[in-house]
């Protein structure tokens, strides 16, 4: 991609990400997962206390190298888990009980966006520096999301990008952007039982609600990879536009939306016919998300680092059309709604922060600052 394939993918995308960025790194000659693993030890005994088995957490991917953990109650960073690497995406499981993540393995310093790629294709062997390889092995991490216990780590494919558990908690999948598959990890015994191959540079993906299908964008080759789950092959391709960043699908299995980020649209696919309309967004679309009452779907536009976009575009499904443009900080690229649909969270890639948005009045209501880089992000129900 021209900064380094993944300079599409944040990460992957924040290219070389930044070394050991959480505010609380200082073993520079220990594992941060091992140290992780000691800290989170100490905390297993709070979670026999009833009030904070009940808390409700919200979580970013941090490239800088952490995790950030806000209390979903007072919008406080209440922890910064530190990880070895960049840290991508990240999804609580249906349950609420875990945490899942991608992680790279860490580079050389220095930060590129997801989105800012002219995607060569024959650019990926070397990183922005030009020393690196991009064949690294990444990896799943998984946490309690109360205890914040390291309960395993979980090798996948080249660059893993987006994590995605089904919504029965059978699997966990993750896109491989270098190696043009997924990986499907069987969270009985944390193993790795198949892999799938998809288009060229797989990225954002989501499963549909019955756990049949992941609907996963091809960030090289213009198309959506539609996998089954049952027989764990690519089921079929649909041609969306260019550069599709995320999905959404809605929970009746009838709606696709992709993000083109070279064009700056959202694809809305009928999965009846494959039929696609695109409506207008901001500039640079990154991640989408569907709220629980599949009416409205919000965009997050990044923009890249040299010219970052600060907006989130609110389409409604039924119309096909723009209801409303909410101003964000730089850089918006994470995005998720609260169970309720009152609420919407929002990550600022380029100025390390969170902003919490009233959907009714489309107002932002809070701005906290997390890790560096923040992409994914993901909310306990």
């Amino acid at each position: 991609m021209n900064r380094t394939k993944l300079s599409l993918i944040t990460l992957l995308i924040s290219g070389a990400v930044l070394a050991g960025c959480s505010s609380n790194s200082n073993q520079n000659s220990v594992s941060k997962e091992k140290v992780q693993e000691t800290k989170t030890s100490e905390k297993v005994a709070e979670s026999k206390d009833p009030e904070t088995q009940n808390e409700k957490y919200y979580f970013t991917a941090d490239e800088g190298g952490s995790i950030s953990k806000i209390k979903a109650a007072t919008n406080e960073v209440v922890e910064t888990i530190e990880v070895e690497g960049a840290v991508h995406n990240v999804q609580v499981s249906p349950d609420g009980k875990m945490l899942g993540a991608t992680v790279v393995p860490s580079m050389n310093h220095g930060q590129e966006s997801e989105t800012d790629s002219s995607h060569d294709e024959d650019s990926h062997e070397e990183d922005s520096h030009g020393d690196v390889s991009m064949e690294m092995n990444g990896k799943a991490i998984f946490f309690d999301t109360q205890t914040s216990e390291l309960i395993k780590t979980v090798e996948v494919g080249n660059h893993p990008a987006h994590f995605v558990f089904t919504e029965d908690g059978k699997y966990a999948l993750v896109s491989n952007n270098e190696d043009n598959n997924v990986s499907v990890i069987d969270m009985e015994n944390f193993s790795v039982i198949q892999t799938i191959d998809t288009g060229k540079g797989p990225h954002g993906f989501r499963i549909s609600a019955d756990s049949q299908k992941a609907y996963v964008a091809n960030m090289n080759e213009d198309t959506i990879s539609v996998l089954n789950l049952e027989s764990m092959l690519e089921e079929k391709k649909i041609t969306v536009g260019s550069t599709p960043v995320t999905t959404g699908v809605t929970n009746d299995g009838k709606i696709l939306v992709a993000t083109l980020n070279a064009e700056n649209m959202l694809a809305i696919v009928d999965l009846e016919t494959d039929q696609v309309e695109k409506v207008e967004v901001g500039k640079g679309p990154a991640q989408v998300y569907i709220d629980g009452n599949n009416q409205y779907a919000y965009v997050a536009n990044q923009g890249t680092e040299d010219s970052p976009s600060n907006s989130v575009t609110v389409v409604e499904l039924a119309t096909k059309k723009v209801t409303a443009t909410i101003e964000t900080g730089k850089g918006a690229h994470g995005v998720v709604t609260s169970s309720d649909n009152k609420r919407l969270y929002v990550t600022n890639m380029f100025e390390n922060t969170v902003m919490i948005i009233d959907t009714e009045q489309n107002k932002v209501l809070e701005t906290i600052e997390v890790g560096k880089v923040p992409n994914g992000i993901s909310i306990m129900e």
